[in-house]
């Protein structure tokens, strides 16, 4: 197994700049304010990695999650870190709310570690792969996190990092250590059987099993982010494009589509998964060693912050695992890093979350300005996927009063709708129409991120609706923390 991976430099978007700071405390005491550092980032806009943009259209490929089937790659965009040996689970159960028992080889979890304050520094899905070997595979914060405390906690484990690839190339051979790719939709079972030469032994939500394709025997975890029953399959890089030429043939006559990157993020949209909260690692004197881990370049030192709502308390960015959903996995039977923070909250009320479906009209306002010479436009809305920042917060308000936040918007063209993913405050009711402000702040027409145009703000009323907000996913997901959203 591979030695221990240097300090992450996990934002490639960052460039090759030389920094005069050497780690992200640093460069926090060299900013007049959190806020004011992340909100004017230099970094630029979020590029998906290596997976073309397209490969019919983006709408085509939407409506195929819903019609037919798609192959999503997954190969590229995602950190990776494996742990092997005898205390891999102990550390696993020190950062993660998820309760450790009852947790077999060949299951997977939705990985949650918080703060000591109780507040979300990311998720990841981890597959215990052996006795003593463990796979996590996300976004960079929880990587992070993870592999500090592999460093320096003294445990007895190993550990093998594989970074995201790089966004920019720049024609360089891109290698990864797996490939990983999903086969979702309501033909995608018929596909999944074809290629494995008969039907698929029964593999419950969430667990593992193994299936045939071509002439390999390929690692699977039942999943179903398009509210079908479908499969993720991964394996060593070196068979990716086999696997994946084979994916293809088998599933044409079910009409599979591939999916591009810009397709690919809108999913969560439906399916009601909140990718980039602010990962709270910012403030916390007990999180000075990490931040002084953390290198200059990192996803947390380069990141940014875009949206409407504006504080001077980076706090206020931060989020709870009951605001995003995760409140089922907060489990007390063991020490956490957070859970006396928790404990404290457990009981009380809480912010949750929902989907923000935006008024067709008000939308309109926004793509109409950019066609009127002489008058100021508002922020421009991207399509399908309108996050111009790594974490985004727009102030939804209801008489005035900021009641929560919309923080993953874009385009469904299967609900002919603009969504966005939020969460709103406890007394607020599913058919409640909220006003979400659009653009940053107009004293200045937005802040200095590359990503924002000079504009001006508009008010766009939003109508609150379930989480997850296509009907399919909601009645056909296993029971799972996207289904069990009360509101």
């Amino acid at each position: 197994m591979p030695g221990t991976y240097p300090h992450p430099k996990t934002n490639t978007q960052a460039g090759e700049e030389i920094m005069a700071v050497k780690n992200l405390e640093e460069k926090l005491k060299s900013a007049s304010n959190p806020v004011e550092m992340l909100r004017n980032s230099q970094i630029g806009a979020y590029v998906y990695p290596v997976v073309p943009a397209e490969f019919t259209n983006w709408r085509d490929e939407q409506a195929a999650w819903r019609k037919t089937a798609v192959l999503f790659d997954q190969s590229h965009h995602m950190a990776e870190i494996m742990l092997e040996g005898p205390d891999a689970l102990k550390l696993i159960g020190r950062l993660g709310i998820n309760s450790i028992e009852n947790f077999p080889v060949n299951r997977a979890k939705q990985f949650v570690p918080v703060s000591y304050s109780g507040h979300v520094i990311g998720d990841v899905i981890l597959f215990r792969l052996a006795e003593e070997q463990f796979l996590m595979v996300g976004r960079a914060p929880t990587v992070n996190w993870v592999q500090f405390h592999a460093e320096t906690g003294g445990y007895n484990l190993t550990f093998d990092r594989d970074d995201r690839s790089p966004s920019r190339p720049m024609g360089k051979p891109v290698v990864r250590r797996r490939y990983r790719y999903q086969v979702q939709g309501p033909n995608a079972w018929k596909i999944l059987e074809k290629l494995n030469g008969g039907p698929i032994p029964e593999i419950k939500f969430f667990n593992m099993g193994e299936i045939n394709i071509g002439k390999r025997r390929v690692r699977c975890l039942r999943h179903g982010m398009s509210g079908a029953p479908g499969l993720e399959l991964w394996g060593p890089y070196e068979e990716g494009e086999e696997v994946r030429a084979a994916i293809l043939e088998a599933g044409a006559e079910f009409g599979i589509v591939p999916v591009g990157s810009r397709a690919y993020a809108t999913n969560t949209l439906e399916s009601g998964w909140i990718p980039s909260p602010l990962p709270a690692v910012y403030t916390d004197p007990e999180m000075k060693a990490y931040r002084e881990w953390l290198p200059a370049d990192s996803y947390e030192a380069t990141g940014s912050i875009g949206g409407s709502f504006v504080s001077e308390r980076i706090e206020d960015y931060y989020v709870t695992p009951y605001e995003l959903g995760y409140g089922p996995f907060v489990k007390f039977d063991h020490d956490f890093i957070g859970r006396e923070a928790l404990e404290k909250i457990a009981g009380q009320p809480q912010r949750k979350k929902v989907t923000f479906a935006w008024n067709a009209d008000d939308v309109a306002k926004v793509f109409r300005s950019m066609m009127e010479p002489g008058i100021e436009n508002y922020k421009y809305i991207d399509l399908p996927l309108s996050n111009y920042a790594s974490a985004n917060y727009d102030a939804v308000m209801k008489n005035g009063k900021t009641v929560g936040f919309s923080m993953f918007s874009g385009y469904s063209f299967n609900e002919r709708s603009m969504l966005s993913l939020g969460t709103v405050d406890p007394d607020i009711q599913v058919g409640d129409v909220l006003t979400l402000v659009w653009g940053e702040p107009e004293a200045n027409g937005g802040s200095q991120k590359t990503t924002v145009e000079r504009h001006k703000q508009l008010e766009i009323r939003v109508k609150v609706a379930p989480v997850p907000y296509s009907r399919d996913a909601r009645e056909n997901y296993a029971e799972s923390w996207r289904t069990k959203q009360g509101v």
